[in-house]
């Protein structure tokens, strides 16, 4: 198994490992990340490890039964098995990956539907919605969300047992994407505080501390995406 450090501190952009493993692909199996894999419409991170002797650019991380694999950019000499590594995040995009993430969980707050698909970039990102017909008042999406956004809500994580997520599937916005369950407990993120909360959802991926680190967002163009699916587009101001 894998240390997640990326879950508990995204913000963290260098940290040690012991390589525990090769996989036949040719990935560096780590025993504990800052990387984070990927999966659940987000990218894996980039970035480098140095080693005592060396240095290896990362493309991106993989989830590998249990552990995380860190996939060279180029094949070149790997560290041994056992060797003590340093990582490094490529940051700028990691944190454009953490903006976009939360201002789409955010689109899900002003677009109260169920999630039928959805993608993370660095700059841009979108969520795909069980709607059949684009509501009137879409012009207004855009303002809405962007007052979520300066409200400098907290966005905090919070864990649930598995059988607690079966008992309250109406956390559950996304339809295509299984939340991350199966080890006992899930992990939900919460954006605001007691009364001020506007969201509470199941997510394993990277956000950022405080709305207010999002930026202003425009809403893009919306796509129809079959007869009851419309793609709707968020892009990161500067």
């Amino acid at each position: 198994m894998t240390e997640l450090l990326f879950r508990d501190d995204p913000y963290l952009t260098e940290a040690e490992a012991v390589v525990l493993a090769h996989t036949p692909e040719g990935g560096i199996v780590v025993s504990a990340s800052i990387f984070y894999p990927t999966g659940g419409g987000q990218p894996g991170d980039s970035g480098w490890i140095d080693w005592d002797g060396g240095r290896l650019a990362i493309a991106t991380a993989l989830k590998v039964d249990g552990a995380i694999a860190l996939i060279p950019a180029e094949a070149r000499a790997m560290p041994a098995v056992g060797a003590r590594v340093r990582q490094n995040l490529a940051w700028e995009r990691r944190f454009g990956h953490m903006r976009v993430h939360t201002a789409l969980h955010l689109l899900s707050v002003i677009i109260p539907l169920p999630v039928t698909g959805g993608q993370i970039g660095a700059e841009r990102g979108r969520l795909d919605f069980a709607m059949p017909e684009v509501p009137s008042d879409a012009a207004h999406w855009q303002e809405a969300i962007n007052r979520l956004i300066d409200r400098d809500l907290p966005v905090t994580q919070d864990w649930i047992t598995d059988d607690d997520l079966l008992a309250n599937l109406a956390l559950v916005k996304t339809l295509s994407v299984r939340p991350p369950s199966g080890q006992g407990r899930v992990r939900l993120i919460r954006i605001g505080q007691g009364e001020g909360q506007i969201d509470l959802q199941p997510c394993g991926g990277t956000h950022v501390a405080r709305t207010s680190e999002v930026g202003r967002v425009s809403i893009g163009r919306i796509e129809n995406k079959g007869r009851q699916n419309r793609r709707v587009h968020v892009q990161l101001g500067d």
